[in-house]
């Protein structure tokens, strides 16, 4: 099973700094740049084929959603994984999924409609390859697409922000989890409430994902 994420250079009518943030940001949640490794504006900067400006001001983005720390005369780093951070990661979740979820519901349109229903059977076709770093790509797209049916950009860009620090959570635990695929597979009866306009079957389902995500979690703990 494979879903892309944006995980590739951007392009289209994105500014230079959108552009690094977003091929910056989603390496950083996957764990290709590691915790506490020195983030590398030189290399960016010439994978990107661009100048060191846009680089730093997507830092500067990526500093405010906690995934790098700057420290004078030292440089930037990407954040360390705090597994203590998990249970207010998940409060956040807990209140704001079920919110999303029970909007996506209300408001989603045909096109909408469409995506959503092209991921469910994707999801429902797939076979688990046992890849855990495609397993947490495709939950990043799923997230990612359901909160965008909500259409609230203020309410998608927190869940973003919170789903990207559960999920450098996740892949920091992820050798150790069992389920994995189950879990990724779980969004397939919360596309159906969605594409459906359930709003309170969204809801709970949405719930029940994340709160099986914190047990999960914790019982490696």
């Amino acid at each position: 099973m494979h879903v892309q994420v944006n995980t590739e250079i951007p392009g289209g009518r994105r500014s230079l700094a959108e552009q690094a943030y977003l091929f910056i940001r989603d390496r950083l949640v996957m764990l290709d740049i590691a915790p506490g490794e020195p983030i590398n504006e030189e290399w960016l900067g010439g994978t990107l084929g661009m100048g060191r400006t846009p680089i730093r001001e997507a830092l500067k983005r990526l500093e405010a959603d906690r995934l790098v720390v700057a420290f004078p005369r030292r440089g930037t780093f990407a954040t360390e994984v705090n597994i203590s951070d998990l249970a207010h990661i998940s409060e956040v979740r807990r209140t704001l999924e079920p919110v999303a979820a029970a909007a996506a519901a209300e408001r989603a349109t045909a096109a909408d409609h469409a995506t959503l229903t092209a991921l469910r059977e994707l999801l429902e076709t797939s076979e688990d390859s046992g890849d855990n770093a495609d397993l947490l790509r495709t939950d990043l797209e799923l997230h990612r697409s359901l909160y965008r049916c909500a259409h609230n950009p203020f309410l998608e860009d927190t869940l973003v922000h919170y789903d990207n620090l559960a999920t450098r959570i996740w892949c920091l635990f992820a050798p150790r989890l069992r389920g994995m695929a189950g879990h990724v597979h779980e969004h397939a009866p919360l596309l159906t409430a969605v594409i459906e306009g359930d709003p309170k079957k969204a809801a709970d389902l949405a719930l029940d994902h994340v709160t099986g995500f914190e047990r999960a979690v914790r019982t490696l703990i």
